[in-house]
């Protein structure tokens, strides 16, 4: 894994890069140019290159509300996943969260995908929220929480 490089999203090419690996693990929730761009000025993207092929990216969003809740979510694409990749950019995202002062830390996950909850339920994370997006009522999507 020496070779993995996780780079901030910067410049059109590597938001869409980015967009494609959001694409293709979370399918019900497809983003166009426009929202990934719109997305970076709020949360820091992030794209992991194996050399300099994209194996996937994450996303850390500030923390919020009074419990200082910080959302990190990495996401790996099927074909380079149990290498450690989901790992080194899940715990980057763990590092920048606390760095912005984060006192709890979720992610969410898609409920069909079995791969995302046994990663994060294997990191302590345990589910506190189920909910049905309103724009596509047949997927379920998991909140789930562990202490920073």
């Amino acid at each position: 894994m020496s070779d993995l490089r996780i780079a901030p999203v910067a410049g059109e090419a590597m938001l869409e890069q980015w967009r494609y690996v959001h694409n293709v693990i979370v399918p019900p929730d497809e983003l166009s140019a426009d929202e990934v761009r719109e997305r970076s000025g709020r949360h820091r993207l992030e794209n992991a290159y194996l050399g300099d092929v994209l194996v996937g990216c994450s996303t850390v969003r500030p923390p919020g509300g009074e419990e200082g809740v910080a959302t990190v979510i990495a996401r790996v694409l099927p074909e380079y996943r149990g290498r450690g990749f989901g790992t080194a950019l899940y715990e980057q995202g763990v590092a920048q969260a606390l760095g912005m002062g984060a006192r709890v830390i979720q992610t969410v996950v898609l409920a069909a995908n079995a791969d995302g909850l046994r990663y994060a339920e294997a990191r302590g994370f345990v589910e506190v929220e189920r909910y049905v997006a309103p724009e596509d009522e047949t997927e379920v999507w998991l909140t789930l929480r562990r202490a920073a």
